[in-house]
């Protein structure tokens, strides 16, 4: 007496879809990571073994291999970067200049804009790039 089943089930999941939402879900993403910055200024860092955290509030001094200055991401002159700075930290207590500094100039530049905060006694740190 043979009691089994002449037929076995076949049990098969489409995935046919799922191709589609994994692509849009991929585009969705690339799309959205461009949004997340657009307002960076590209500098290459020097390298540093250490890189303590800053905690107060901190103004962004940057310098590109142009030499372009940038105050917050807003481009300003050299020539009135000392009287923007002065008033930008007139506004804060306990103000921290971090400074981006192309590894690309030299290191001339770098003196002139540690000069300004030397002048106007601001506390300057410079922006270093962790080893990889």
């Amino acid at each position: 007496m043979n009691l089994r089943r002449k037929s076995k089930l076949h049990v098969e999941v489409s995935t046919h879809s799922l191709n589609d939402i994994m692509f849009f879900l991929l585009l969705f993403f690339l799309i959205v990571s461009t949004l997340v910055s657009p307002n960076v200024i590209k500098l290459i860092l020097p390298n540093a073994q250490s890189s303590p955290a800053v905690s107060k509030k901190t103004i962004s001094v940057s310098v590109n291999a142009d030499k372009q200055y940038f105050i917050d991401n807003q481009e300003v002159p050299f020539g009135s970067l000392e009287s923007t700075l002065t008033t930008m930290m007139a506004k804060i207590d306990e103000p921290t200049v971090i400074l981006k500094v192309d590894k690309a100039l030299s290191v001339q530049d770098l003196v002139d804009v540690l000069e300004i905060g030397n002048r106007h006694k601001i506390k300057m740190v410079l922006a270093t790039q962790a080893p990889k």
